[in-house]
Parts: structure tokens; C-alpha cells; sequence
């Protein structure tokens, strides 16, 4: 019987830059997600892909690549950022097999990149639907990251989703751009409630989702890699002093309870957006009552409470997984490259898990 080979998935944000190494039996045996502002320059992603193989102390020959960083501002277009990002992992993996994720058409080569550049952009939400269609006989995929939320029906073995790209997934409300840590929070309301009033809020970068979930105490350390809105410090202190600013206070002018009370009012608008969006999503599928919500990615917390109100049952992306040595929150913020490098390893031979 044919052996699988090891793989190296990437998962290339316009953020965060996510790797899982896949090893010959299928397990996760390397996870590291590190922050990537692509937006500054694709220099970014170069220091984040070295420092990924300095830690990983190896480099297989296969790489699976997916992306979502194509639409960073340094790029003129999705065409363009896709060309640009192949090409950056070429440079960075020298001799090495590297294969672009293109959703239904599969894994394609480099050269092929400008040709399947629409398939490319932007389609790590598909192999992680994939790849848990090849694990669940159905489900609801609720993977939530620091940007945006995907929902994703599987059934019957494959991704049931209305959407392909961007556009026709934010139609569907199978994407859903709030996540628990970048979210400015003028997004989530146009008022909140404070001291008895209702206060429109400050439309300014002043506070994100991070300071909302850092103040409900429920926010990951590890799911906030990025700098704060004011580039103050990430405690609670510092969200409370953020989080004032939205309704034009300061926060030595209310007790820290007031605080916390305003954080979740923003916390359950959020979750109330993604309540919508699911209901939406699952009337129209043909997921039975009984499907479980299965969550990924840093707002796992998240998407374990949306099961609760939905009334389903709640399964975190881990579970699905074979691991060895890999903690379990490393690999459900980085479901995306662990399914690529699930799907390719498989492409190449191998047993499923």
C-alpha cells in the first residue's frame, strides 16, 4: 500500500500566517500561528514563512498552500495577490513540491496560479469544510478567527455551501466579517447602553473585539497577536480604557463593573450577528435539527455558544483530529492549514484517519 507523505500546510492570512505540519500518519505534529500584517508589505510574510521553518527545525518536500491574503491592501487586486503570494512561497521553500489549494479543482501547481486564481483566492474555508466532511456525516462548520467568521453546512460528505467567493458568501451570510480580537466595535452597534442611556458610539478605531472578550474574560492569551487599537497595554485595565472612549468617557470615571457591562452588551451583539447568519444558513440547507456545530479557529469560545443557542450539539475542530504533541487550541486556530495538509497528504496515497 502506498505510504502518505508528510505535509506542511499553510494557511496565509492577511494577518496572520498559520502552519500545521501533517506527518505520515495523518496527525498534527507542528502548529504555529504568528502575526503577519501583509498590509504593511509581502516583507512581512517572508520573516513570518522563516521563522515558521526556524521553529519547525524541518522542512518536508510537499507544502500545501491556501490563502486569504490576496486581498491586502499591498495588492491591486485578488489576481495579482494571488500571483504574488505563490510566488513568495516559492522563493521561501526552494526545491521543494508546492502545491496551491483551488477548492473543487483540487491542488494545482505554481505555474498554473494565474489561470486558477480565482478558485485560490480566498478558499481555506472550503478545505476545512472538506476535510470535516470526511470525519462527520454532517454538521454546521463554525470556524471563527480574529477577522471574520465562516459557516459552512457539510452533508453527505461534501461542503454544502450557497457561496464560492467572497461576494456571494458575505450574500449567503456564510462569511461574516467579526472575529474576537480585530473587530473595531463601532461594527457591532450604533449605540450601547451606559448609565441608563442609550449612547451612540464613537465611529473610531478607538476598541476591538479583543477588548470586549479580554474584559468577559473569555478571550484565549494566545488569540491576540496584534497590536491594541491604542498600542497600549493588553490587560484588563488597558480594554477598559478603550473600550471608555467609545462612549466618550474615561475609565476612572466608572467602576471596572461598568465596564465589564459594556463589554458584554458588545459581546452579545456579536454573537447575536452570528445567530442571525447561522439560522439563515441552516433554513436553507438540509442539515437535520440533531447536526452538531463543529468549531474552529481562536473564537472556538464563540462558536461553542452560538451551538447552545441554536440548540445543537458542540464539537470543537480538535476533536476531529489526530494529534501528537500538538495542543488542541494550536490546531483549531490553524484548521485551515491543517486541512490542507490533511487533503494533499491524502491526495498522495494513504489510509484516512
Amino acid at each position: 500500500m502506498l505510504t502518505r507523505e508528510a505535509v506542511l500546510g499553510w494557511d496565509v492570512g492577511g494577518a496572520h500566517l498559520k502552519a500545521v505540519l501533517v506527518d505520515g500518519r495523518g496527525a498534527a505534529s507542528f502548529a504555529l500561528e504568528l502575526p503577519c500584517p501583509l498590509w504593511q508589505g509581502v516583507s512581512h510574510l517572508d520573516r513570518a514563512i522563516d521563522e515558521t521553518l526556524a521553529r519547525i527545525m524541518e522542512s518536508p518536500a510537499a507544502h500545501a498552500v491556501t490563502m486569504t491574503g490576496e486581498l491586502a491592501d499591498c495588492f491591486t487586486d485578488r489576481r495579482r495577490g494571488v500571483h504574488e503570494l505563490a510566488r513568495t512561497m516559492v522563493a521561501r521553500l526552494p526545491g521543494r513540491d508546492v502545491r496551491l489549494f483551488a477548492g473543487r479543482r483540487g491542488f494545482v501547481a505554481v505555474p498554473a496560479a494565474a489561470a486558477a486564481a480565482t478558485a485560490i483566492a480566498s478558499a481555506n474555508w472550503l478545505a476545512t469544510a472538506m476535510y470535516v466532511a470526511t470525519v462527520t456525516d454532517e454538521a454546521l462548520l463554525v470556524d471563527i478567527g480574529s477577522t471574520t467568521a465562516d459557516l459552512v453546512p457539510v452533508a453527505g460528505g461534501d461542503a454544502r455551501a450557497t457561496g464560492y467567493d467572497d461576494f456571494t458568501r458575505l450574500a449567503a451570510d456564510e462569511l461574516v466579517y467579526t472575529g474576537v480580537t480585530r473587530t473595531p466595535l463601532m461594527s457591532l452597534s450604533a449605540h450601547a447602553p451606559f448609565e441608563g442611556q442609550a449612547v451612540g458610539l464613537m465611529a473610531e478605531h478607538f476598541a476591538t473585539a479583543a477588548d470586549v472578550h479580554r474584559l468577559t474574560g473569555e478571550l484565549p492569551e494566545r488569540a491576540d497577536l496584534h497590536p491594541s487599537a491604542d498600542g497600549g497595554a493588553k490587560t484588563i485595565a488597558g480594554s477598559a480604557r478603550r473600550l471608555a472612549r467609545m462612549v466618550g468617557r474615561d475609565a476612572a470615571t466608572a467602576p471596572i463593573d461598568a465596564w465589564i457591562r459594556l463589554a458584554s452588551f458588545f459581546a452579545d451583539r456579536q454573537l447575536e450577528r452570528l445567530i442571525a447568519a447561522a439560522t439563515r444558513v441552516t433554513a436553507r440547507s438540509d442539515l437535520s435539527s440533531h447536526a452538531p456545530v463543529v468549531g474552529a479557529g481562536v473564537g472556538g469560545f464563540l462558536a461553542r455558544k452560538l451551538a447552545a443557542r441554536l440548540g445543537r450539539p458542540y464539537i470543537e475542530f480538535a476533536a476531529l483530529t489526530s494529534r501528537s504533541g500538538v495542543e488542541a487550541e494550536d490546531v483549531m486556530a490553524c484548521a485551515p492549514a491543517f486541512a490542507v495538509a490533511h487533503l494533499l497528504g491524502e491526495s498522495f496515497g494513504g489510509a484516512r484517519r
